[in-house]
């Protein structure tokens, strides 16, 4: 039981790495449409998993911090 909870714990705490394409449209408010597109010209990095799409969250961070500047 103590294994169980210690991996549950783990997972929770685990601090997010990459965003899906919806939660950038979420974070700029703009359409998911959009959003893909901004991906293909890539200001921050990208990985296809399959067929998703996943943005590394420091860098669309970082990229979001210095249009904000």
């Amino acid at each position: 039981m103590a294994v169980e909870s210690e991996k549950n714990s783990c997972h929770a705490t685990a601090e997010k790495r990459t965003y899906s394409v919806q939660e950038i449209a979420d974070i700029l408010q703009i359409s998911k449409s959009m959003a893909y597109s901004l991906c293909k010209d890539a200001p921050f990095k990208t990985v296809k998993v399959g067929k998703y799409v996943r943005i590394s969250k420091p860098s669309f961070d970082a990229w979001l911090d210095s249009i904000n500047q």
